[in-house]
C-alpha cells in the first residue's frame, strides 16, 4: 500500500489574517488524501510576521528534515522570506526532493534555491489564501493538483493581440518587486534563454515600466526570450496620468525591449492563480487568439 504523500504547512514570511480558519484547510487537503504536517504556531507569530525570523526558519528546516514530507506549502507570503536568505541551507532543502510552493514573498526563495543548487520549485498557491477560504478557486487547484501529478504540465490561455510565437527555454520568474529587490545579489539566477513572467500587486503602471527597465538596463532581459505579463492589480490612476494607463505601458513596453512581450497569463494576486515550476523546461507556443506553455522535467509526486 502506498503512503499518502506528506505536505508541511509552514509560514516563512507573514502571518494568517485569521488563524481560526486554518483548520478548514487542513481538513480540506487531507480529504484529498494528503498526510498534513503543521508547523504552524499561531501563539509564537510576531508582529506581522508568522514567527520570530529564528523560528520561520526553524519551521522551514524542521519540514526539510521530516521524511513523510514531499511538499511545503507556504502559509502566505507578504513580506519575511528576504531576512531568511543569508541562513537556509539551500543544499540540505535541494538534497531533500521537497516542493517548496508559493508566491508573491516565495519569489525570493524560488529564485535564491535555483540560484544556489539549480534545484526547482513551484510559483503557486498558498495554503491561507487558497485553501482556508469560504470558496475554493478550481482552476488554481486544479493547476496546482495537476502539476504535482505531471509529468507534464500545461497551461492554456485565451487572449487576443499577443505576438505569433514558437520557442523553448527555462521559465521562471514570479513577484517583480522581489525579483529586482534581489538584483545584483547572490540569490538571483543567472538564466539564460529563459521565459520570464512577473506578477505584482499594489504597485502602479510607471513602476511595473521603471523595474522592468532596470531588469533591461541591468542586462537580464537582453538575455531571455520571451516576458509573459501576468496579474497586475489593485493599483489606483490618478488624474496626473493624463492617459497613462496600463496599455500606454504596455505599448512602451512593446516598442522598447528587445523581445517579445504577452500578457494575459492567470498568475499572480487575483481569484485564480496557475502553477508554474520555476525552472523548468518550457515551450511557448503563441498566436493573436492565445498561448500555451507546457513544462516538462520538473519535481513532482
Amino acid at each position: 500500500m502506498t503512503a499518502a504523500p506528506g505536505i508541511a504547512i509552514i509560514a516563512p514570511a507573514g502571518r494568517p489574517q485569521d488563524d481560526a480558519v486554518l483548520p478548514r484547510g487542513l481538513r480540506r487537503l487531507q480529504e484529498r488524501g494528503y498526510l498534513v504536517h503543521n508547523y504552524y504556531n499561531p501563539g509564537a507569530a510576531f508582529q506581522r510576521f508568522g514567527g520570530t525570523d529564528q523560528g520561520r526558519l526553524a519551521q522551514l528546516e524542521s519540514a526539510i528534515a521530516d521524511p513523510a514530507i514531499q511538499v511545503i506549502l507556504a502559509m502566505r507570503g507578504q513580506y519575511g522570506i528576504t531576512r531568511l536568505l543569508p541562513h537556509i541551507d539551500y543544499q540540505a532543502l535541494a538534497a531533500s526532493g521537497k516542493i517548496v510552493v508559493g508566491f508573491s514573498d516565495l519569489t525570493a526563495l524560488h529564485m535564491a534555491l535555483l540560484a544556489k543548487t539549480g534545484a526547482m520549485s513551484y510559483c503557486g498557491p498558498m495554503f491561507a489564501g487558497d485553501f482556508c477560504g469560504d470558496t475554493l478557486d478550481e482552476l488554481t487547484l486544479d493547476s496546482f493538483f495537476a502539476c504535482l501529478e505531471g509529468p507534464v504540465h500545461s497551461i492554456h490561455e485565451t487572449v487576443e493581440g499577443n505576438p505569433t510565437l514558437d520557442l523553448e527555454g527555462p521559465i521562471w520568474g514570479g513577484n517583480l518587486s522581489m525579483m529586482v529587490s534581489l538584483l545584483g545579489t547572490e540569490y538571483f539566477p543567472r538564466i539564460d534563454d529563459g521565459i520570464v513572467f512577473i506578477e505584482d500587486v499594489n504597485e502602479h503602471p510607471y513602476r511595473i515600466e521603471r523595474m522592468l527597465l532596470q531588469l533591461l538596463q541591468a542586462g537580464v532581459l537582453a538575455r531571455q526570450q520571451a516576458l509573459v505579463i501576468g496579474d497586475i492589480s489593485a493599483y489606483r490612476l490618478s488624474p496626473a496620468d493624463n492617459g497613462y494607463d496600463f496599455d500606454a505601458m504596455l505599448d512602451y513596453l512593446r516598442a522598447t525591449l528587445p523581445i517579445p512581450v504577452l500578457t494575459g497569463l492567470r498568475y499572480g494576486h487575483g481569484r485564480s492563480r496557475v502553477t508554474i515550476p520555476f525552472g523548468a523546461p518550457a515551450r511557448l507556443l503563441s498566436d493573436p487568439a492565445g498561448f500555451s506553455l507546457t513544462m516538462r522535467d520538473y519535481p513532482r509526486l
